[in-house]
């Protein structure tokens, strides 16, 4: 599993191409020949950037899912809503079709956000909003998270 590290900005173009940061562009150094998989977020007005060994993981768990079952059937569409294979180019950059960034609402300035094993792409406003409306309930939510008993992985 790769584990990302870091926060970057960068810009977009007007045909919504990212120039990838260096330090970042050498931690996806093992998953650029493979290519990635740009999909909506769940919960957030950003993309999610999956190396394509990630993607093919999250698929197999999805595959498990009972297709008889229309909430499970409504689940595998939605989360497959808008998703695109993509590549880096050569030079280092990656292009987000234009549906991607309509929904995310990325303009001119954009963060790169490590999220474990993915990265997620943010409209640097709506990134800036999103921590500063967590921010104030973050202690909470890691008091509730990471701070429970819990002897299968030995967090406490």
């Amino acid at each position: 599993m790769n584990s990302f590290i870091g926060t970057y900005e960068c810009k977009a173009d007007a045909k919504g191409r990212l120039m990838i940061p260096a330090v970042l562009k050498k931690q996806l150094s093992s998953a650029l020949q493979d290519g990635f998989v740009l999909k909506r977020a769940v919960f957030q007005p950003c993309l999610e950037l999956y190396p394509m060994s990630e993607w093919n993981q999250m698929m197999e768990k999805i595959n498990k899912l009972n297709r008889f079952k229309k909430k499970n059937n409504d689940f595998i569409r939605r989360f497959t809503a808008g998703v695109k294979m993509v590549e880096v180019d050569s030079t280092g950059r990656l292009l987000i079709p234009k549906d991607l960034i309509s929904f995310s609402g990325i303009s001119k300035a954009v963060v790169l956000a490590s999220a474990v094993n993915i990265l997620e792409i943010w409209d640097k406003d709506k990134y800036e909003q999103a921590i500063d409306d967590a921010a104030s309930d973050f202690a909470d939510l890691a008091e509730e998270v990471m701070g429970q008993e819990d002897d299968d992985n030995g967090l406490s």
